[in-house]
This record gives C-alpha cells, sequence and structure tokens, in this order.
C-alpha cells in the first residue's frame, strides 16, 4: 500500500513512517492539515493515517474536504480524545475507522490492511429494501433519487444489514464480517458507526429502518423502513 501519514507529532510521525515502510509499504509524511490535504488530493494513496489535532486545519476538516471534492480513499484517525461525541465527529466528516493514543501498531497495520481490503473488494449487484439502494459497484446509496454520502465503513454495514434484510445481526457477527473480529467490543465502535448510519439514510427521510434489538444487536427491516 501507498500510504500518507498526516502528524503533526513528529517523532510519532517518523516512528508510524519507519513501522509502515518495514511492514512494506510506501510511506509520505506531511506535518499540517494544509499540507496533508493537499498532498491527499494530488496523490494517489490506498490510504490515509489521519491525526486530529494538526496545526492549519484539523483532521475533521481535512476529511470533510476530501469527501466533499469526491475523494473516497480509507482514511483511519488517531485521535487522544477517547469520548463517543468526539468518535461520532470524526465519523461524520467521512473518516472510516479510528484509533484512541496511545495504540498498538500492530493493530494500527491491521485496521490499515482490513480497510484496503474492503476498498478493493470486487463488486456485486445492486441490493435494495424499499427505496433504500445500494450500487456495490461504483459504492454509492440512495434513498429514492436522493444519494446518500456514506464513509466506506458505514458503506460496508449498511450492505450487510441490506444484504440480509429482515434477520438479527449480533455485534458479533458484524465485527467478524465488516472489521474482520479485529476491533474490541467494549469499545462500542459498532454502536457508534450505526448511530452515524441511521442520522443519514433514517433520520433526514423520517424513517426507522435500521432496527435495535436490545441486547442482541441490529436489523434492517426489508420494507426499508
Amino acid at each position: 500500500m501507498r500510504v500518507l501519514v498526516v502528524e503533526d507529532e513528529r517523532r510519532l510521525a517518523g516512528m508510524l513512517a519507519q513501522g509502515l515502510r518495514e511492514a512494506g509499504h510506501t510511506v509520505d509524511i506531511r506535518y499540517t492539515g494544509p499540507d496533508g490535504l493537499l498532498a491527499a488530493a494530488t496523490g494517489p494513496y490506498d490510504a490515509i493515517v489521519l491525526d486530529v489535532m494538526l496545526p492549519g486545519l484539523d483532521g475533521t476538516q481535512v476529511c470533510r474536504t476530501l469527501r466533499q471534492q469526491g475523494n473516497q480513499v480509507p482514511v483511519l484517525m488517531l485521535t487522544a480524545r477517547g469520548e463517543v461525541p468526539d468518535r461520532v465527529a470524526g465519523l461524520d466528516s467521512g473518516a472510516d475507522d479510528y484509533l484512541s493514543k496511545p495504540f498498538s501498531f500492530d493493530e494500527l497495520l491491521a485496521r490499515l490492511r482490513a480497510l484496503h481490503r474492503r476498498s478493493a473488494a470486487p463488486a456485486t449487484a445492486e441490493v435494495r429494501a424499499g427505496d433504500l439502494v445500494l450500487d456495490p459497484a461504483r459504492r454509492r446509496a440512495f434513498r429514492g433519487e436522493t444519494e446518500i454520502d456514506l464513509s466506506a465503513r458505514e458503506f460496508d454495514i449498511l450492505a450487510l444489514l441490506l444484504t440480509r434484510a429482515g434477520e438479527c445481526l449480533t455485534r458479533y457477527q458484524i465485527l467478524d464480517e465488516v472489521w474482520d473480529g479485529e476491533t474490541d467490543i467494549r469499545s462500542n465502535v459498532i454502536d457508534v458507526h450505526v448511530a452515524t448510519l441511521r442520522a443519514k439514510v433514517d433520520k433526514p427521510f423520517g424513517r426507522h429502518a435500521i432496527e435495535t434489538l436490545r441486547g442482541v444487536g441490529y436489523r434492517l427491516r426489508p420494507d426499508g423502513g
């Protein structure tokens, strides 16, 4: 993979770059938000490791701008903040995953591999539930004629729910299918992603397609809500 690391802590950025290169990846480093945005917008990357707290533009602004420009490169966000609202802000900006500092480098590598596998997954046929439609070939989602902007992780969760509409999927099943079992269930990362997904595919349209089965998991209504 060719990876862009945007991190203003130069020692950490250097350690990340060294570890990624030893793992066989090509790495570029930028230390500010504007420089990271310019590099991401002009260079072909397979993944971006993006710190939240950056000079010039913070990571959420960088990620949001990339998505507005149509750049869908997978983004793994690094944050010193572990609270749910901070995670939601990062995911809402278009990030695909996040790690709270301090983190294990092995976990960072595993998450990057998972993001890359999903972004390179072969396309399948269009899937739908009512007026909720996913086009896996172009990785686009719609409610009727309205396109919905989803992060790569949100798209994968919605695709899983749609292809198994009407079934209850436990958090462990979602972890296995979407995260390849790599994320600690205690981090409530699934709940955070489902909350942001609902805010995009249900709430603006007055729908309730994604149902919570308390203590069990989630289910998508076959009629699309």
